[in-house]
């Protein structure tokens, strides 16, 4: 998904500055900036396949562990008990592909345990599951 949006923007990009470039300082600068653009491009999508990669998430008995990162790694643990409501959202890039992304609240303002690129029914059972394993914790509390 962000790999073809990045795609897409990197040939319209290489394509603005190869033609500015070749305009202003002749074909051999314009061939230069286009293969820069795009090499650009090809490290940004890297970057970007590994990021989505680099997402996941482990339900546990007391908490729910959720990692991400590609150059920083990062771990966040939501005890379920900690959780205010569970949020399913989807733009529509993220619907025309039957994706969503669930969103963990806690109190906590620094808190930012969300899953992306969940099917729609992974992401609707992973709602269901947290809240309910969020009102019983609570509950003990």
């Amino acid at each position: 998904m962000r790999v073809a949006e990045l795609a897409t923007l990197t040939a319209l990009v290489a394509l603005v500055v190869g033609s500015s470039f070749g305009a202003a300082l002749g074909a051999l600068a314009g061939v230069i900036s286009v293969v820069v653009v795009l090499a650009a491009g090809i490290v940004s999508s890297w970057y970007v396949r590994n990021r989505f990669r680099a997402w996941r998430y482990q339900e546990r008995h007391e908490d729910l562990i959720v990692a991400r990162g590609v150059l920083v790694r990062r771990l966040s643990v939501v005890p379920y008990g900690r959780m205010q409501f569970v949020e399913v959202t989807a733009g529509p890039i993220e619907r025309m592909f039957k994706l969503s992304t669930v969103k963990l609240h806690t109190a906590a303002a620094a808190s930012d345990a969300r899953i992306p690129g969940l099917a729609r029914d992974e992401s609707t059972r992973l709602r269901d599951r947290l809240t309910e394993l969020g009102e019983s914790k609570a509950a003990g509390m």
